[in-house]
C-alpha cells in the first residue's frame, strides 16, 4: 500500500509538469505574476507559510502563525510561554527560563524537541539535524519578529524529521527606513535584559543588526549570561537577482544540570535548592548562510541556500550517587532513611565536551503554471548537508574540575541528501490538492578511540534511506470557510550513538516511522471571529523511545519502541468582542484546546523484577491528556493595555509502566495537573514612540512538578516579577 501510494503521487507529479510545459503560453497569461506571489518574502530566505496570517488558508493541515504583536503584548519571559498558546503542543519546563526547549506535538516525547524540526529563518538549528537533532541550543524569544508552526503534509518540504511538525523562528528583517529600538527589562533574582538594534536601507542595501544580553543570579535554580549577535544584509544585484546574508553568534554560560530534587524534597518544600553548584554548561554557537534569489521570470524563480554552523557545548556536571559512596564531599540532600531518597554528591566530575559542525547547500525552484485551464503551484528542490560530531567524556577528580582523565573519545560523521517536491493543484477556485514526495538518503559513521579510559579503534557506518510522501487538501466554501485535510510519512532517522553501539556494534535501527491524518475546519469572520478546529491521528510502526539522559534513561540499548497510536482533537478560537459591541476599546478573547490520548497499541514487554510485563495500552510518558490556554487582551483608546493569560496541563506518566506512586528518587511517578496565570501590563506613548510594561508570570505562585527528568523533580517557576521599557527611534 505504501509503495502505491509513492508512485501514485510521484506519477501525478510528474505528469502534471509535463503537461503543463506544452502550456507555455497560456501560463503567461493566467498565472500569478511571481512579483506577486514573493511580496511575502522581504528578505530571501524560506518559510513555511508566508509573512501574512492570511497565508495560514493555503496550508493543507493544522497551521498557526504567531505575530510580533502578540510577542509584544505577551512579553515572554521564555519561549515556552509562548508554544503553550498553540493547540497539539506540549512544553516541559527544564530550568524555568527556556533556555533549553522541550516539545513535543500531538502526544510525542519532549525530551530535547527531538521529534520537532526546528528551524530559524528557514535553516536547522538542532545539535546535528540528523544524527544528534536535540535543542541544547534554544533561539531566545526576546529577538524574534515572528514564528510560523506547521503540523500537516507540508513539512515533507522541509525535514530530515516530518513526524511532529515543523517551528520556523523569524527574526528582523533590513527596514525600509533607519530605525533604532533599545529594549531594557529588569526583574527579581538579578534578571536583566537589554536588546539594541539597528536597521536602515540605502539604495540597494539593507542592513539590520541585533545585540541582546540576558542574565540572572537565581530564576527557581538557575543562574545565566547570555550573549545573542544577529546581523543580516540583503543586496539587490538587478532586476533578477538578489541576495540575503546573515551571521550570528550566541555564547551562554549557565549553572544547567541534570540533577533535581528527590520526591522527599518537594514534600517538605525544598523546591529550589541547588544540589550542584559547580556544574556548569558553556554553549558556544556560530552560523552564517547565504540566500541567493534567481528570476528567471515573472513565473518562476530559484532560491539558493548556503548555510553552515558550529556550536561547542562543554558541560561540567558533578558526579552524585544514591547511596553512601567512599569519595564523597559529605554534601548530602534528602531522605537517608529511604532508599534512593537521598542524593550524596561525589568530589568528581564528568565533562560532557562536545562539538558540533553542519553544513549544507539547498535549491529550491518556485514555479507557476498551467495544466490546460488548471493553475499549478510547484516548489521543488535538493538538499546536500554534512554534519561531524565530536565528543569526549572527561573525569575530572574534583567537584569543580573542567580538566582530568580522558574517559571516552569519538568522532561521528553522517552525509545526507534530500529531494522533495509538493505541487498544488487548483482543480476548481474552491477546490486544491497538493501532493507531494520527499526522499531522504543518511549514510553515517562512528569512529570510537577510547572507551573506558582504554585507547581502542572501532568503526562502522549504515545507512537510512526513505521516501515519504505526502497528500493534503484544501476546500474553501467561501471567503468564510474552509476544509483541509492530509496525509503524509513521518521519517526521522535514527540518532547515530543509539545505531551504533559503543562496541561498534551496528545494531540496524531502524528508523522512526508512521503515517500522519488530519483533517480539520477553519473559518475567518471578517476579523470578528477566527476558529480552527482539527482532528489526527499519528499511527507509528516504530516509534523510538528515548534512553538518552536526558530522557532520564541509562543512555545505552536498544531504542526501537515497536507501534504507537495518537488520536486527538485541537481546537483554536479567537474572538474580536470591540468588533462584536462596537466599542472603541481593543478586546480580544482567544482558547486553544488540545484532548489527546497516546498509547502503546501492540504487544511489547519489557522486564520488571525478573517479570515479564506488557505494556499495550499504557499511555506514552510526558503525554497529558488534555492542555488547555486562554487568553484575554484589552487595548485602551488612550494606550493603556492588559495581556491576561491562562494554562491548564493535565497530569502525566512518567514512565512506560504508567506509575502512579512517585519513586523516593523523584524520577518516576504522576506528574499531577496545574494552572499558571500570567498578566502584563502595558502603556504606550505613541508620540514618544515607546513604551513601558509590567509583567508577573505565575501571578498565583502555583507550585508544580514540571518534569521528572533526567534525574529528579523539577520544579516549575515561582512568581516572577519584570518590568521594563521599550523605545523606537
Amino acid at each position: 500500500m505504501n509503495k502505491l501510494l509513492t508512485i501514485l503521487f510521484i506519477f501525478l507529479l510528474l505528469v502534471n509538469s509535463v503537461l503543463g510545459r506544452d502550456k507555455k503560453g497560456k501560463e503567461e497569461e493566467k498565472s500569478t505574476k511571481i512579483d506577486t506571489l514573493i511580496k511575502t518574502y522581504d528578505f530571501p530566505q524560506i518559510d513555511i507559510i508566508g509573512r501574512s496570517p492570511s497565508l495560514i488558508n493555503r496550508i493543507p493541515g493544522s497551521a498557526k502563525f504567531i505575530s510580533s504583536s502578540l510577542l509584544t503584548q505577551t512579553q515572554p519571559l521564555s519561549g515556552n510561554e509562548i508554544f503553550r498558546k498553540v493547540t497539539g503542543i506540549n512544553v516541559v519546563d527544564e530550568e524555568g527560563i527556556g533556555l533549553r526547549i522541550n516539545i513535543g506535538i500531538r502526544g510525542l516525547d519532549p525530551d530535547r524537541s527531538r521529534t520537532v524540526l526546528m528551524l530559524e529563518d528557514g535553516i536547522p538549528i538542532s545539535l546535528a539535524p540528523y544524527g544528534e537533532p536535540e535543542m541544547y541550543y534554544t533561539p531566545a524569544i526576546d529577538r524574534m519578529k515572528s514564528i510560523e508552526i506547521l503540523k500537516g503534509s507540508g513539512s515533507i518540504l522541509f525535514g530530515p524529521q516530518t513526524i511532529g511538525g515543523v517551528i520556523n523562528y523569524i527574526t528582523d528583517d533590513p527596514p525600509a527606513d533607519q530605525r533604532i529600538s533599545l529594549n531594557f527589562t529588569a526583574g527579581e533574582k538579578g534578571y536583566f535584559l537589554g536588546k539594541a538594534s539597528y536597521g536602515t536601507t540605502f539604495e540597494n542595501i539593507g542592513v539590520n543588526f541585533n545585540f541582546l544580553h540576558k542574565q540572572a543570579d537565581k530564576i527557581g535554580v538557575t543562574n545565566f549570561d547570555v550573549n545573542d549577535i544577529t546581523a543580516k544584509v540583503k543586496f539587490q544585484l538587478g532586476d533578477k537577482s538578489r541576495v540575503g546574508i546573515k551571521f550570528s553568534a550566541y555564547d551562554e554560560i549557565s549553572n544547567s544540570t541534570y540533577i533535581g530534587i528527590t520526591q522527599t524534597m518537594y514534600n517538605k518544600g525544598e523546591y529550589f535548592t541547588i544540589i550542584a553548584p559547580y556544574d556548569q554548561l558553556d554553549i558556544r554557537r556560530y552560523s552564517a548562510s547565504l540566500t541567493h534569489d534567481y528570476f528567471f521570470s515573472e513565473n518562476a524563480y530559484l532560491r539558493t541556500t548556503l548555510f553552515g554552523y558550529t556550536t561547542k557545548r562543554n558541560w561540567l556536571r558533578q558526579d552524585f550517587s544514591r547511596s553512601p559512596v567512599s569519595n564523597g564531599t559529605g554534601v548530602i540532600f534528602g531522605d537517608t532513611t529511604v532508599i534512593n531518597g537521598a542524593i550524596y554528591m561525589r568530589n568528581s566530575t564528568g565533562n560532557r565536551n562536545r562539538q558540533f559542525d553542519v553544513a549544507g547547500i539547498e535549491p529550491r525552484v518556485f514555479i507557476s503554471y498551467f495544466l490546460g485551464d488548471i493553475k499549478n503551484d510547484l516548489e521543488g528542490g535538493v538538499r546536500f548537508l554534512y554534519e561531524r560530531a565530536f565528543e569526549q567524556r572527561v573525569d575530572g577528580r574534583k567537584a569543580d574540575a573542567l580538566s582530568g582523565d580522558l574517559r571516552e573519545d569519538e568522532v561521528r560523521t553522517g552525509y545526507a541528501a534530500s529531494a522533495f517536491v509538493q505541487n498544488r493543484i487548483y482543480l476548481t477556485d474552491k477546490f486544491t490538492v497538493i501532493p507531494g514526495f520527499r526522499m531522504e538518503k543518511f549514510d553515517y559513521e562512528r569512529d570510537i578511540f577510547r572507551i573506558n579510559f582504554r585507547d581502542t579503534s572501532l568503526t562502522n557506518n549504515n545507512r537510512v534511506f526513505s521516501v515519504i510522501p505526502g497528500i493534503g487538501i484544501n476546500y474553501n466554501f467561501n471567503d468564510i470557510y474552509s476544509l483541509f485535510a492530509g496525509v503524509h510519512r513521518g521519517f526521522a532517522p535514527p540518532r547515530i550513538k543509539d545505531a551504533i553501539t559503543n562496541g561498534g556494534e551496528a545494531l540496524q535501527l531502524e528508523a522512526e516511522l508512521s503515517w500522519n491524518y488530519e483533517a480539520g475546519i477553519r473559518a475567518n469572520i471578517a476579523s470578528l471571529l477566527f476558529l480552527e478546529v482539527t482532528g489526527y491521528m499519528l499511527d507509528f510502526s516504530n516509534q523510538i523511545i528515548p534512553v538518552s539522559e536526558s530522557s532520564g534513561g541509562s543512555g545505552t540499548g536498544l531504542v526501537n519502541g515497536g507501534e504507537t497510536l495518537h488520536l486527538g482533537f485541537e481546537a483554536g478560537v479567537e474572538l474580536a468582542i470591540d468588533k462584536l459591541i462596537d466599542s472603541d476599546y481593543g478586546i480580544l478573547i482567544g482558547t486553544n484546546l488540545t484532548v489527546s490520548k497516546s498509547t502503546y497499541n501492540a504487544d511489547r514487554f519489557i522486564t520488571i523484577n525478573g517479570e515479564k510485563v506488557n505494556i499495550k495500552n499504557n499511555k506514552l510518558p510526558y503525554a497529558p491528556e488534555i492542555y488547555l490556554s486562554g487568553t484575554l487582551d484589552v487595548n485602551s483608546p488612550f494606550g493603556l493595555g492588559f495581556h491576561f493569560s491562562g494554562t491548564y496541563i493535565g497530569k502525566q506518566f512518567t514512565d512506560q509502566l504508567n506509575t502512579v506512586e512517585p519513586s523516593p528518587d523523584g524520577e518516576i511517578g504522576k506528574m499531577p495537573a496545574y494552572f499558571i496565570l500570567d498578566v502584563t501590563g502595558r502603556y504606550l506613548f505613541s508620540k514618544l514612540n515607546s513604551s513601558v510594561y509590567l509583567s508577573v508570570k505565575n501571578l498565583l505562585d502555583e507550585r508544580y512538578i514540571a518534569s521528572r527528568r533526567p534525574q529528579g523533580i523539577k520544579v516549575g517557576l515561582p512568581r516572577f516579577l519584570t518590568a521594563g521599557i521599550e523605545v523606537t527611534l
